[in-house]
């Protein structure tokens, strides 16, 4: 393993982001060795300081700390500041300078109307690369709409693609369109910064929930394009292209995920001991096994009855290497040894919510491992430390700030020690 030091040691990044996609983004940086400086809106920080689980520690009442916002925004500093109060504002303004990178999720306009646009900002630092995470982007006809994960997938095309054919659509209930436009954000703000590199100039670029969603059509945009009249289905627990490919029931009453490619219909039929497949002129092409592909579904889960368990039937179709998955609920994904030997499942510590688990890093560097030991600040932990060091304020300074309401700090560390900490 290389002593290689992380890969972003050296940026430093400002954080003007809450919830889930801005988050993500920067806590990829952070974890890659950036120094993520999080700006929390004063006085209770970002919104997801009051969701996820908290300590049950009746002395920790009142504290700013979750679940949701450790996994979110771990291995960052916290400056709880009120932007809207003109002392706050200046001291972002003083502070860009010394930064990289600026992140930020607020609806399209309010960074310009507080005087932060990048035409702005690039004045106070030409260098700096700034990169803006909404709903459906800084201009046209949907960029003033408020809105969500669930509000992005159902513009992209995507809500109406899922559930049961003649069922209502099916909601995905997990931050998959946060998540992805995160690691598109992070993304995109890395390669401007080899821009930067290369050219010594900074830039805006923007990550979208909408733009990443409709990324995630594989094929179906051409069809729509090519095809007069086509208009895709929901097609339920198989796959619209047929396969098999989709969730079928086993003979104990578990499911199993199965994706097959043309290329493998003659192993199929091997695994599944019916020869007769194969001159079946149902399923003679990959386009008339699409169109019999509730025939082949009865075929496939009346010979999973007849294998009796998920694991028997797993075997036979693992030993003709056919791609199949048992669907796992997440207690069972978390407790797979798969996941949890390679770092997926993640244990972390929080020293008042105690011990708990969260996704871990999703790539894997020849170079570089991820930290063992992440911690995430408490609100506005780090405001003196930022603020002495970046802009060289005194404490009577940084005292004048909070009896003013410009800064604010997690009540429970206002309780474990000085108004005002020396670093």
């Amino acid at each position: 393993m290389s002593t290689a030091l992380p890969m972003l040691k050296g940026y430093r990044v400002l954080d003007l982001t809450q919830i889930v996609a801005g988050p993500t983004c920067t806590r990829i940086m952070a974890e890659l060795g950036a120094e993520v400086v999080k700006v929390e809106l004063a006085p209770f920080g970002d919104r997801t300081r009051i969701g996820g689980l908290k300590s049950r520690d009746p002395g920790h009442k009142g504290s700013s700390r979750s679940t949701y916002y450790f996994q979110h925004n771990h291995s960052k500093k916290s400056i709880a500041l009120d932007i809207k109060h003109p002392r706050g504002l200046a001291l972002i303004r003083r502070m860009i300078s010394t930064f990289d990178v600026l992140v930020e999720n607020f609806s399209p306009g309010v960074m310009a109307r507080a005087g932060l646009s990048y035409e702005k900002l690039r004045e106070l630092n030409p260098r700096l690369v700034m990169c803006s995470i909404s709903l459906a982007g800084q201009d046209g006809p949907l960029s003033q709409k408020p809105g969500y994960d669930y509000i992005a997938q159902a513009y992209a095309g995507i809500t109406d693609l899922i559930g049961a054919p003649d069922g209502d659509p099916s909601l995905i209930t997990m931050a998959i369109g946060d998540t992805a436009t995160g690691m598109t954000a992070a993304m995109a703000v890395g390669f401007a910064l080899l821009h930067r590199e290369r050219t010594g100039e900074g830039q805006h670029v923007e990550a979208t929930l909408l733009d990443t969603y409709f990324q995630m059509h594989e094929v179906a945009v051409p069809r729509v394009a090519l095809r007069k009249g086509y208009v895709p289905a929901r097609t339920g627990s198989q796959h619209p292209d047929g396969g098999p490919t989709g969730i079928f029931r086993c003979g104990d009453g578990t499911y199993l995920s199965l994706a097959i490619l043309p290329h493998q219909w003659n192993a199929f039929a091997g695994a599944l001991e019916m020869p007769e497949l194969l001159e079946d002129p149902r399923f003679a092409t990959a386009s008339l096994r699409r169109d019999n592909n509730e025939d082949i579904k009865a075929i496939l889960e009346a010979w999973l009855a007849r294998m009796g368990t998920r694991e028997q039937a797993m075997a036979v179709l693992d030993a003709k290497r056919i791609p199949c998955a048992p669907v796992l609920t997440l207690n069972e994904a978390m407790a797979h040894p798969h996941l949890r030997g390679r770092g997926t499942v993640r244990k972390v510590r929080d020293e008042v919510i105690g011990e708990f688990e969260i996704p871990g890093f999703p790539a894997k560097f020849s170079a570089w491992r991820p930290q063992e030991e992440l911690r995430a600040s408490a609100l506005g932990e780090d405001n003196e430390e930022i603020l002495m060091e970046l802009l060289g304020l005194s404490p009577a300074e940084i005292q004048g700030l909070y009896e003013d309401g410009v800064l604010a700090k997690d009540p429970l560390l206002k309780r474990m020690g000085a108004e005002v900490r020396v670093p």
